[in-house]
């Protein structure tokens, strides 16, 4: 989904994946201030350089899975103004199952955060599996249609606020 959403993003939306989430230490709350390690350094220099953030999880045990509220955790200990507090985010649900609880989950964490949850930025669009191609991007037009709206909904909601 992230990867079709940032081939479909306008052309004046520049988007970054982050794919280094394997790489993140467990988090420790002793462990979160002062100098942290390479990969938790990495991933809140990311998070500062974007403007908005928008994830896609599924929903693992009823709820979102760990590897991700371990991201969440690292990212809620980062006292940089550009760190995730007051940072614009949205997700796109893309479980044809619907996934309600992992992204409950996900806007509380993010609430906890203080960040700031664009609704009218999240969307559903259910995607199975045989809606991938080869290249790993979903195939469907359509799909790919409502992504593109998606897309265009939260350049305008970053370009709005940074005239502001």
């Amino acid at each position: 989904m992230l990867r079709t959403a940032a081939t479909e993003a306008p052309p004046d939306l520049e988007c970054a994946l982050y794919d280094a989430l394997g790489d993140l230490p467990h988090f420790n709350p002793d462990d979160a201030a002062g100098l942290v390690p390479p990969a938790v350094a990495e991933l809140r220099a990311e998070v500062h350089r974007v403007d908005a953030l928008v994830f896609c999880t599924p929903e693992y045990a009823g709820a979102m899975p760990g590897s991700l509220k371990n991201l969440l955790e690292w990212l809620i200990g980062d006292d940089d103004a550009r760190s995730i507090y007051q940072k614009p985010v949205a997700w796109i649900n893309a479980s044809p199952r619907g996934a309600t609880d992992a992204h409950d989950s996900l806007a509380k964490v993010l609430g906890y955060a203080h960040a700031t949850i664009l609704d009218e930025v999240n969307a559903e669009i259910p995607v199975t599996s045989s809606m991938i191609g080869s290249g790993g991007q979903i195939d469907v037009e359509d799909v790919r249609l409502q992504i593109r709206r998606v897309m265009a909904t939260l350049r305008d909601w970053v370009c709005h606020r940074t005239r502001e």
